[in-house]
């Protein structure tokens, strides 16, 4: 049996701690058990170093461990979600939140969150309501849709639509539509937990209205259309249209479901699916994220058959996605903005932002970091390309300009975290040893934080 050390006697007991100056501080603003629970972690801890260590030169005074508890507490009651400047050049980042809210969202945020609401109010009848009832008829005049679900995400809106329409019987999907939508989250995965059976049709790269039409049967349920919308499949290939399948699923009787992903109700979004050109073929169910190129809050929307909706409504699972009253508020002014057409959001600001305005920001941002640095860092002005993210639009690269920084003496890793560790927190891209800054994801408020960062950066 090994030896106690002498040093685990000398420990101040809890009771010794808290009488300390800075712990009666905190115990003014902190529960007493809080701070307790805090005070026997720190001494747990220590009891560990000493039990693990061969040095024996502990500081074991009140002071310390005071200061250690005060440290911990500190750690524990900071934010644990901070701003971060996005300077990326990726739109729709989903490590970083995806779309911002414009002030509208942000105002409306505020204002029900901060106050009791008509959630679930008929103010006419003075009876419960349906939550659902604040956005459907925002969405279906956006689509022309019938009728309108809102849940938490998009592959929250694809399980409820595949478990209500196909529980327990046959889903068929061409092979090359069975993607990844990130954190190996798989669409056939998702398909097995809705409760329905896969059937894969066609190769990888070509499928036929044959192909579909000879594997549908007595147990089938569905067809379902998965728009491949973080990556392409070019070369020798050939894709059923979203036209043709709603021809063949009324040949057959069956519904047909058609999961956009990234969802985009404006034409300037090109080479991605129209939300409203995608109703008027017809199809049963579309559903989409909310928070890519629409520019809302996180959720998913379907758009469908009245029928269809209705049943999914009547699902026990429906409860379980439901979105709650700040998703409403934001959503519900993101999608007004579409109505007016006097703003843009965010998102839709960044996608089309002019290549000129980018590069005078890049320009006034290199300036400041040239005088800032004094020769301890390369700057300067290059060309580059900006994506949208968030698995839209997967070949578009949109021409933009970067401030290259290159340090003289040191490792561009350490700068990079330097700046992801700063407040606010500022994360670019690294690449050939130079760390790149994109001014179009950089909001023009923010260039002053970036060079007052550096300056911080550059004392240390």
């Amino acid at each position: 049996m090994a030896e106690k050390s002498p040093l685990l006697q000398k420990i101040p007991s809890v009771h010794e701690i808290l009488k300390h100056q800075k712990l009666k501080s905190l115990l003014l603003d902190y529960n007493r058990s809080f701070v307790v629970d805090v005070v026997n972690d720190v001494l747990g801890n220590i009891r560990k170093d000493i039990a693990s260590s061969q040095n024996r030169r502990v500081d074991l005074s009140t002071g310390y461990i005071s200061s250690k508890v005060c440290e911990t507490i500190d750690k524990i009651m900071k934010p644990s979600l901070v701003r971060v400047i996005n300077a990326t050049g990726v739109i729709l980042h989903t490590g970083l939140g995806r779309a911002i809210l414009d002030e509208n969202a942000l105002e409306s945020l505020k204002e029900i969150g901060g106050n009791y609401c008509n959630l679930e109010i008929d103010a006419e009848s003075g009876k419960r309501g349906r939550r659902e009832t604040h956005l459907r008829n925002l969405i279906c005049t956006l689509s022309n849709g019938e009728d309108a679900f809102v849940v938490n995400n998009n592959a929250a809106g694809v399980m409820l639509s595949l478990n209500t329409l196909a529980l327990g019987r046959e889903v068929i999907v061409a092979r090359g539509e069975l993607v990844e939508i990130g954190g190996s989250f798989r669409m056939p995965e998702i398909m097995k937990k809705s409760g329905c059976k896969l059937v894969e049709v066609g190769t990888t790269n070509r499928v036929t209205v044959d192909d579909y039409r000879r594997a549908a049967g007595e147990n089938t349920a569905l067809l379902l259309k998965v728009h491949t919308s973080n990556y392409r499949i070019v070369g020798f290939s050939k894709d059923v249209s979203l036209k043709e399948l709603v021809k063949l699923g009324d040949d057959l009787n069956l519904p047909v479901m058609y999961d956009v992903g990234s969802g985009a109700l404006l034409p300037e979004i090109k080479k991605e699916p129209l939300i409203g050109e995608s109703v008027a073929t017809g199809v049963s169910i579309i559903s989409f994220s909310a928070d890519k190129l629409l520019g809302g809050p996180q959720g998913g929307i379907i758009i469908g058959k009245k029928h269809y909706i209705e049943e999914m409504r009547k699902n026990p699972f429906a409860r379980a996605v439901r979105i709650g009253k700040l998703t409403i508020a934001a959503l519900e002014s993101t999608l007004k903005g579409y109505l007016t057409r006097e703003r843009l959001n965010p998102t839709l600001q960044m996608l089309s932002r002019p290549l000129d305005d980018i590069h005078n920001d890049a320009v006034h941002l290199a300036k400041h970091l040239k005088a800032t640095l004094k020769g301890s860092f390369e700057v300067e002005v290059i060309d580059g390309y900006s994506k949208s993210g968030g698995g839209a639009l997967p070949l578009e690269e949109l021409p933009t300009k970067l401030v290259a920084i290159k340090p003289i003496k040191g490792f561009v890793e350490k700068l990079a975290k330097s700046l992801r560790l700063s407040a606010p927190s500022v994360i670019g891209r690294i690449a050939n040893n130079r760390l790149l800054l994109d001014l179009r994801t950089v909001k023009k408020d923010a260039i002053e934080e970036i060079v007052e960062t550096f300056k911080k950066i550059a004392k240390s």
